[in-house]
């Protein structure tokens, strides 16, 4: 996994790691997430992969627009 940036160290974000049409999103709890385009639409999807290498505003855009919809919880 990538590590997440996070300039600012507000966010509950680790790494994250971009699929075909997924984004693996580890937290800093330990749990980790698979978000894809068939659980969050491929709209969400594309912003949550440019926020991730931004590496600032994932976890608030999680919790604001996808806050449950993930395909797979993965730990």
């Amino acid at each position: 996994m990538t590590p997440y940036e996070d300039s600012d160290h507000d966010s509950g974000v680790a790494a994250y790691e971009i699929g075909s049409s997924y984004i693996d999103v580890q937290f800093k709890s330990g749990a980790a997430y698979r978000y894809s385009s068939r659980s969050v639409g491929a709209a969400n999807l594309n912003q949550m992969i440019q926020l991730a290498r931004a590496g600032e505003g994932l976890n608030s855009f999680i919790n604001r627009v996808v806050p449950n919809s993930y395909e797979a919880r993965l730990r």
